[in-house]
């Protein structure tokens, strides 16, 4: 079942004129639901509506928090956990300088198999991907459609028997991974990069550094992460809305234990 501007429909009505197709000019926000809550709805909804601003989209008058939830509920048939995706794209018209700043939106959901997060028990083996950097812009830390780095990334990462890989802008700082926020513990200082990296503006980046410092006895900086780093760390983890926090087990000859991921997991679940 998907949701088209608010009509539940079957199938998509996608034009060969899409820009969101054809520019890359779309946004989009993934969301985790279980029981029929949005997680972190309100940070969700203003991350949207920040970058829609960033891009000159014009936000609907109607496009309020409770509408942004119904929208994504609607989709949503029973009490379980669910992926939820609300991609925005300008509509129609125009070539690089659109005809209109106005927005369409469509929604789909993919069950989860768990309702709670779970720290991954599997080895996740990373390495570097260099082959392309991310920019240090304000561009980088939205959530856009235009994703290829982390596509030929990951194939990277498949073509080398990886399980993921970490992402490195121009000055070769570490910045994420393909698929999340990056956190490195070394002793007892828990270090991610900041905005200005070039990393993602991550919702759940910002429920770990929240609840983080509460966690007594942990020192959270926001700071750049070198390469030389990462062979002297004790923890490197990543986090997402959708898989919560994943623990790195290995980069290169260097392995990593994962103690304060699972304490992070478990107040994660208390939250929500």
């Amino acid at each position: 079942m998907l949701n088209f501007n608010g009509t539940l429909t079957d199938s998509l009505p996608v034009s060969v004129y899409n820009r969101g197709l054809l520019y890359g000019d779309a946004l989009f926000e993934t969301v985790r639901v279980t029981a029929q809550k949005v997680h972190f709805a309100e940070d969700h909804y203003f991350r949207l509506m920040a970058s829609m601003r960033i891009l000159r989209m014009r936000i609907p008058a109607n496009f309020t928090l409770e509408y942004f939830e119904e929208q994504l509920l609607s989709v949503v048939q029973t009490n379980g956990a669910f992926r939820v995706r609300m991609t925005v794209f300008r509509n129609e018209g125009g070539r690089y300088t659109p005809n209109t700043n106005t927005v369409s939106f469509f929604v789909s959901a993919e069950e989860l198999e768990n309702e709670q997060f779970v720290l991954n028990s599997s080895p996740c083996e990373v390495d570097l991907y260099k082959d392309f950097h991310l920019t240090k812009h304000l561009l980088s830390t939205l959530k856009t459609t235009n994703r290829l780095i982390n596509i030929v990334g990951s194939v990277y990462a498949q073509e080398n028997g990886l399980d993921n890989c970490l992402l490195v802008n121009e000055a070769k700082n570490v910045v994420e991974s393909l698929n999340g926020n990056l956190f490195m513990v070394m002793g007892d200082t828990v270090t991610t990069p900041p905005l200005s990296e070039g990393c993602l503006n991550g919702i759940m980046r910002k429920q770990v550094l929240q609840i983080g410092k509460k966690i007594e006895g942990l020192h959270w900086v926001e700071a750049p992460i070198s390469p030389f780093d990462l062979q002297k760390a004790d923890e490197l983890f990543y986090t997402n809305s959708i898989q919560g926090i994943q623990s790195i087990t290995k980069y290169r000859k260097k392995e990593y234990g994962n103690t304060v991921a699972q304490q992070l997991v478990q107040a994660l679940n208390a939250l929500v």
